[in-house]
């Protein structure tokens, strides 16, 4: 499957998921809210402003996937990341089959 297919099939998928009028309007709010609103406010050392906005911001796209009555994508994606946050570490400090490690 090429590119542009990958794409336009991620589209389809996307729009069947959020077909909603409501669960679209949360995610034009919510979606630019979690990540930037939170990078903007970190920059400006506002730590608990910042975690509000993550909450607010994936709480909205979460009300508009409970009223579309559907499963969050992004959640799934989430944990799979912090899954592999948690191993990456060890994988890096792994020590090297010469049992000098990596640094």
């Amino acid at each position: 499957m090429c590119v542009m297919q990958k794409v336009r099939q991620f589209l389809i998928d996307y729009m069947a998921r959020h077909a909603n009028p409501w669960c679209r309007a949360l995610h034009v709010v919510g979606v630019p809210l979690a990540p930037w609103g939170a990078i903007g406010l970190l920059c400006f050392g506002k730590f608990g402003e910042a975690a509000a906005a993550l909450i607010v911001g994936y709480g909205l796209q979460w009300l508009g996937h409970r009223i579309e009555g559907n499963k969050m994508g992004d959640w799934e994606m989430f944990k799979a990341v912090v899954a592999w946050a948690i191993r990456a570490p060890s994988a890096i400090r792994a020590p090297s089959p010469s049992g000098r490690g990596l640094g």
